[in-house]
């Protein structure tokens, strides 16, 4: 489909980044304490970043943790340097990235959970605008957003702008950018309190699904809220063709088969892609008119 930019990362020459923020004034009282976890082994290259991009909002009430499995490329070195500045350094080994995840969960209490991965970023003013948005809607259990695609220099290369929640799509599609992805810590309780370690590329669809089946109420907030970043060492490139594609394929099996016939799934896909490129044309049209 022509236009189409979900799913693809190349999507354009690198250029800088078309919105560098989200912030925008609002009221920043009783604001839910949020417990973010980043993962991280041998990414000396973008950890600095990426806990710089968390750490510079600012957030009054933050929990952040990073959970480093002995890094030997120079991150320990890194990473010392943060010690006392508002991040729970955790060096130890771990059986992998779903569970490093559960690991440094299991020293979370916040109210408000999401994981951020060691090369991604958030967008100034996203952890402001998600502690407003729990707040402020107390019967919403999950928020996620849309996403820029950044190269190894943090140059854009795409954009993922959703059209909207749509529970059926996500049963046999993740569309969830997964740095943008935030939840409540009752619903995560309801809905098991960890990751599948069966899982090493699609634990975080594996919990989205699982927070549906458990009723979680959803909502896609039209904002960006981080930088995914692509690059050639990237596990999400290296084990796809190995892993992931076995691992989404059981999770369609046990959650999208039977739900509807091939002719109700490909007009209700080609409906969402639709939106998407409207959702998407409408962005552009607002980036021209104020820049």
């Amino acid at each position: 489909m022509a236009g189409l930019r979900l799913g693809l990362f190349h999507q354009y020459p690198p250029r800088t980044l078309s919105i560098a923020t989200i912030g925008r004034p609002g009221d920043d009282h009783d604001l839910p304490q949020i417990s973010l976890v980043t993962p991280s082994f041998n990414q000396a290259s973008f950890v600095g970043m990426t806990l710089e991009s968390v750490l510079s909002q600012n957030y009054p009430a933050l929990q952040y943790i990073l959970q480093d499995a002995v890094s030997t490329d120079g991150s320990q070195t890194i990473l010392e340097s943060y010690r006392g500045q508002g991040v729970d350094i955790i060096v130890e080994a771990d059986k992998g990235q779903t569970n490093a995840l559960n690991r440094g969960f299991a020293r979370s209490c916040g109210e408000i959970m999401a994981y951020l991965n060691s090369d991604d970023m958030l967008l100034p003013g996203t952890l402001h605008l998600v502690g407003r948005y729990f707040r402020d809607n107390p019967s919403v259990e999950v928020i996620y957003g849309n996403r820029l695609v950044v190269d190894e220099q943090g140059r854009e290369i795409g954009r993922w702008i959703l059209p909207g929640h749509d529970e059926e799509v996500l049963r046999f599609v993740d569309y969830v950018p997964q740095e943008t992805m935030f939840w409540r810590r009752s619903l995560w309780e309801r809905a098991g309190a960890g990751f599948d370690e069966q899982f090493h590329f699609a634990m975080d669809w594996d919990l989205i699904l699982r927070f549906m089946q458990v009723g979680a109420v959803f909502n896609h907030v039209p904002g960006l809220f981080g930088l995914f970043r692509v690059h050639g060492d990237q596990k999400s490139q290296k084990d796809f063709r190995e892993r992931g594609a076995r691992e989404m394929a059981k999770l369609r099996r046990a959650h999208a088969e039977g739900r509807m016939n091939m002719a109700l799934r490909i007009m209700r896909h080609f409906t969402y892609l639709l939106k998407h490129k409207r959702a998407d044309a409408a962005l552009q049209v607002a980036l021209k008119k104020n820049g």
